[in-house]
């Protein structure tokens, strides 16, 4: 679970797009000994080979068109984007299948707000975002020109945000009939039964199902290298012959593949929140080892709560706060609160606190509110949101067809079976959910998968030498659940000796960068500003821990408790 699919930035309106689609490219099976195997990897390779070159040849055509101020034309953003001016948007098109550059195309929406050059600042170009998911939206990003925590950078960079493919405005893409998309409350058991297991692999199917469906030939172009030769096609169409980019969680590796594959075209690369790029642990493992991070970060939910007994009167210690929480899961379990929040909306909203320490003080506040008596913030917080139910499945059906088609998972329940079975013994917060989340992938109707990137091995072009990957920035939260801390490790491993890498101790907020904390933005700052960094491996003290809020006081906040200005969650 790379994106908590509840929260995952500003609901957009999902557009319907008709196209004329060839039939779908084949990916890579895995390798076999026999003839067979060895003619499928000849095949697979050829067919790459035609997208990439696909890629290079639209991103070529789309500098050109740049150079002649015949880009990607902005004006001001559609009502669906809820983005204000000075934001503006624009439509880039793409090829569905890079192997067919001149083939059906679909649009990638766009915002920017230009460079301010505040100060005389000098314009250093165009800083594209990606937030992560994969499946969620960086359009809103370019707002944060506005913010103080960003008024160096956005005076000498344009501001770029952009919908991924699937997602928004960008061909969007869903797995469920809106009519027929499941209602809450839900209810799911802390330990799911053999029956209950068999009906979730029995929806997995089906949504697999679904996804065929309603993507039809489609499907198999939601991949990573697809967004990478998507990112290459708008770096170019941008103007830049080399991208300056941020990315957050599932970002980062967009971000690595990218830097593996064009290292000649990158310039400078923060990479927050790092996933862990061995192609052995893509994405099934990477999934696996979300669980103990979880596990960690509800403790420290529960011990925050704790040292603050005397405003939330949830118990004395991280047990007591479990035996709170189990209460008021007990009892929305029989009854749920305001006819809407059952214990898999439960689940949802304090996976929430296992996120981003941010909400702690209200996720407190609401368990304490609803053990005496009113169930209103918690029915408040952890209902779902009508208006955004198609931005939700919107989120979650590129998040798993993305990672689907990025790779092999395992085809059999036993081996799902076993291996949350065994997980969630030491760490149950979030297992089965996150298990049950991407089954799909077992069941998943694009039989050839696309093989992972071994990130910082860069293949050389025929001819001629690899280009040295210049200095990239990682930083990342020790105590961070979504993309635990040795992913961070070993992407700076990958990236080589001129990755350097912040580390904000003690922390584990899914997302550092932008207004959490002023040691690790002073770092990025200086980076993208100067292109240097503090050294091969710099540290941070963590962000202070919220302040405990109740109910009754929350708007009396007081000096210092006003919560920072933050960037959308990262995801």
């Amino acid at each position: 679970m790379l994106t908590p699919l509840a929260r995952c930035g500003v609901a957009v309106a999902v557009l319907s797009l008709t196209l004329c689609i060839p039939t779908p490219r084949a990916h890579a099976t895995t390798p076999g000994p026999d003839v067979t195997g060895r003619a499928a990897r000849a095949g697979h390779a050829a067919r790459e080979a035609a997208a990439n070159a696909g890629a290079e040849l639209v991103a070529a055509r789309a500098a050109g068109a740049a150079g002649g101020t015949g880009g990607p034309v902005f004006r001001a953003c559609p009502a669906a984007e809820e983005l204000p001016s000075p934001v503006r948007c624009a439509t880039l098109r793409v090829p569905l299948d890079y192997a067919r550059p001149d083939g059906p195309q679909i649009p990638l929406t766009v915002s920017r707000v230009a460079a301010t050059r505040r100060g005389g600042a000098v314009r250093q170009g165009a800083l594209v975002y990606n937030p992560g998911g994969p499946g969620a939206s960086g359009m809103f990003f370019p707002l944060v020109a506005g913010l103080p925590e960003w008024e160096r950078i956005g005076a000498a960079y344009d501001l770029v945000g952009y919908a991924p493919r699937g997602v928004g405005g960008s061909a969007p893409l869903s797995c469920e009939d809106p009519a027929r998309r499941a209602k809450g409350p839900t209810q799911v058991p802390a330990e799911p039964s053999a029956t209950y297991k068999q009906q979730r692999v029995a929806a997995a199917r089906a949504y697999a199902r679904g996804c065929e469906q309603r993507a039809g030939a489609a499907l198999p172009y939601y991949t990573t290298l697809d967004n990478v030769r998507d990112l290459h096609v708008l770096r170019a169409a941008l103007g830049e012959e080399k991208l300056t980019f941020l990315g957050a969680s599932y970002g980062t590796y967009l971000g690595a593949v990218y830097a593996t594959l064009h290292p000649a075209h990158v310039r400078r690369m923060v990479l927050d929140s790092a996933v862990d790029p061995d192609p052995r642990r893509i994405w099934y493992v990477n999934n696996l080892d979300q669980a103990p991070g979880f596990e960690q970060r509800w403790y420290d939910f529960r011990a925050w709560a704790a040292r603050h007994h005397s405003t939330y009167r949830l118990g004395a210690t991280p047990e007591a706060v479990q035996a709170s929480y189990q209460r008021v899961r007990d009892t929305v379990a029989r009854t749920p609160a305001g006819d809407a929040v059952g214990t898999g909306e439960l689940q949802a909203a304090f996976l929430q606190a296992a996120y981003y320490d941010d909400v702690w003080p209200e996720r407190a506040a609401a368990l304490s509110a609803f053990l005496a008596g009113d169930p209103g913030p918690l029915a408040e917080q952890a209902g779902p949101a009508p208006e955004s139910a198609a931005a939700r499945e919107n989120a979650r059906a590129v998040y798993t067809a993305v990672l689907c088609n990025d790779a092999v998972w395992p085809a059999q329940w036993d081996t799902w079976d076993r291996d949350n079975t065994e997980l969630a013994r030491r760490a149950p917060f979030e297992t089965w959910a996150n298990a049950f989340l991407n089954l799909p992938c077992a069941y998943w109707p694009v039989h050839e998968r696309q093989q992972p990137v071994a990130v910082g091995e860069q293949p050389a072009p025929v001819g001629a030498r690899s280009a040295a990957l210049p200095r990239t920035l990682i930083v990342a939260a020790e105590r961070d659940g979504a993309t635990p801390y040795p992913g961070a490790l070993e992407l700076q491993r990958r990236l080589g000796a001129e990755a350097a890498l912040v580390t904000e101790e003690g922390a584990g907020s899914h997302g550092v960068v932008g207004g959490r904390n002023d040691c690790v933005d002073r770092h990025v700052e200086r980076y993208l500003l100067t292109g240097d960094t503090s050294g091969w491996r710099v540290t941070c003290a963590p962000h202070p821990e919220p302040a405990p809020v109740s109910l009754d006081d929350r708007a009396a906040r007081g000096p210092g408790k006003v919560p920072r200005a933050l960037l959308p969650p990262v995801v």
